[in-house]
């Protein structure tokens, strides 16, 4: 008894400190229920052989009175040997039963203290890869944080490139020109208007004036890549004009033309890059004259190097 009640306050300590680990409730549980099942067949047997002992005892002394009582009867009684010959059977079919209780009883502890040990290694296997996720996570959550910080940063500076892109151009009326942050970018749209005259290639005084400003206002921002987009509306250009096929050519050499002014003005042509996009990007339904006019248009999309977002996401 001393043994099995050891046992127990070991199985009991064993899972108090594995219900203060990482195990999932579930998990915990279930062991928890296995365990309760073991500690009730141990005491139904425990109870039952205390049983068997108290039958032992009443009948050893049963047996031990009859004794008494053959000792004064005559030997050959036929009544007296079939009575001591029941007992005796009777006896020794209780110890059977009691030396296979005993046995049970033995089995039972054997079964439950290895039952024991296979669910104490089940759990310490849960908890190391417990463990192994748990830190897993903590290394993305850096990365994470990482990221968080890295676009952060990014979206500030964006910020502060509208705001210094804008401060360039503050002199030029706001339908020749917009400045718009969009998808973490800074949209630097100028009309038609501005730059060229119908048809042209060849940018106009007022429009080299806004190029040069903004690319003053760029030159020191070398972690910015600069796209230059020429956009037409839907109407064909007309016949004949010089190298010009369609409004491809057209949308092409106006943003070469601009790339230029540009790269003259002090950008480095590395970070430039012209784009002519023709008529399939309009911003308008080309359905009216207003509506043609502003998707007659250029946009300079100047986008912040993302390096450092780049190297975070290939640790993953």
């Amino acid at each position: 008894m001393f043994s099995l009640s050891l046992k127990n306050a070991c199985f009991l300590l064993c899972l108090a400190w594995l219900a203060s680990s990482c195990v999932t409730k579930k998990k915990f549980d279930d062991l928890s229920a296995r365990k309760a099942k073991l500690d009730l067949d141990i005491a139904a047997c425990e109870r039952a052989m205390a049983r068997v002992q108290t039958e032992r005892v009443n009948l050893e002394e049963q047996l031990l009175q009859q004794q008494d009582a053959n000792r004064g009867l005559v030997k050959d009684s036929t009544e007296t040997g079939l009575a001591l010959r029941k007992t005796q059977k009777l006896y020794h079919e209780l110890t059977s039963t009691y030396d296979k209780l005993i046995n049970n009883h033995e089995k039972l502890l054997s079964n439950s203290a290895s039952e024991s040990s296979r669910l104490s290694g089940d759990l310490a296997l849960s908890k190391g890869q417990i463990d192994k996720l748990n830190a897993d996570l903590k290394v993305r959550e850096e990365r994470l944080k990482e990221m968080e910080r890295v676009l952060d940063e990014k979206d500030k500076a964006v910020n502060a490139l509208k705001t210094k892109v804008t401060n360039a151009l503050l002199g030029f009326k706001a339908g020749d020109l917009s400045v718009n942050v969009k998808n973490g970018k800074v949209y630097v749209s100028l009309s038609e208007q501005l730059l060229f005259k119908s048809g042209s290639t060849k940018i106009d005084p007022k429009g080299q004036e806004a190029l040069q400003k903004l690319a003053q206002a760029l030159r020191d921002q070398q972690d910015v890549n600069v796209l230059v987009e020429g956009h037409t509306d839907d109407v064909p250009i007309s016949k004949g004009t010089l190298g010009m096929k369609d409004n491809w050519d057209l949308s092409v050499l106006r943003a070469t033309e601009i790339t230029r002014i540009l790269t003259t003005a002090g950008l480095t042509p590395e970070r430039v890059t012209p784009s002519g996009r023709s008529k399939f990007v309009p911003v308008a339904q080309n359905t009216s004259a207003d509506q043609r006019a502003l998707n007659r248009r250029t946009e300079i999309i100047l986008t912040p190097k993302l390096d450092e977002l780049f190297q975070i996401l290939e640790k993953n």
